[in-house]
């Protein structure tokens, strides 16, 4: 089967599409890689250096759905048939296409299948699940910081999964936890913050 990075430009780049696309469109072009595709795809808008605001929380809403999904063993995954058909405007897609597919190749590079236990073991699964559930949560708080390195977790986590190369999902589990460790400091700061305003101002 040919590389992401192949298959997205192809998809995207090279071939005649109309102005629009749909979630559905994207699960069709996934095939037997479904779930490490969608987590990579979905990741990608939020994980780059410059994320593409606005999708922090509607892509986290679906890699949620899509982390319970494989914690619970589904093979293939779920959506409302209405998220399925939401068109999503296709020079969008180009755009952080353009940013990410230079990413997707580097790490192309090294991937290769190792360690597939990790991938394609139920347990292996269910943790790499959880671990994208509490990411995709991360992304949707409306913080400065939360967002993109749970992103990035998820992004190479999932690539992992796609590629059946169990180091590179070790690897995004461990960024994954960096994710969640920042996240954590900065709603605790947050906390203490607004406490702190609350007391200061009685």
């Amino acid at each position: 089967m040919a590389k992401l990075s192949v298959e997205l430009h192809r998809y995207f780049f090279s071939e005649e599409r109309s102005p629009q696309v749909t979630l559905g469109d994207v699960v069709e072009l996934a095939g037997e890689r479904i779930f490490g595709f969608l987590f990579v795809l979905l990741a990608l808008p939020s994980a780059l250096p410059v994320p593409a605001p606005g999708y922090s929380i509607p892509f986290g809403i679906l890699l949620f759905l899509l982390a319970i999904q494989l914690i619970v063993g589904s093979k293939t995954p779920w959506f409302p048939q209405k998220w399925l058909d939401h068109p999503i405007a296709i020079e969008k897609v180009r755009g952080f296409l353009k940013g990410g597919i230079p990413w997707l190749q580097k790490i192309e590079m090294v991937s290769r299948p190792r360690l597939t236990y990790i991938c394609v073991n139920p347990v292996g699964r269910i943790i790499i699940g959880c671990a994208i559930a509490l990411m995709s949560i991360s992304m949707m708080i409306p913080i400065p910081g939360t967002n993109t390195l749970p992103a990035i977790g998820i992004f190479i986590t999932g690539f992992g999964l796609l590629d059946d190369d169990g180091a590179i999902s070790l690897g995004g589990l461990v960024v994954c936890l960096m994710g969640a460790t920042l996240s954590g400091l900065i709603l605790i700061f947050g906390y203490e913050a607004v406490k702190a305003a609350i007391n200061f101002f009685r």
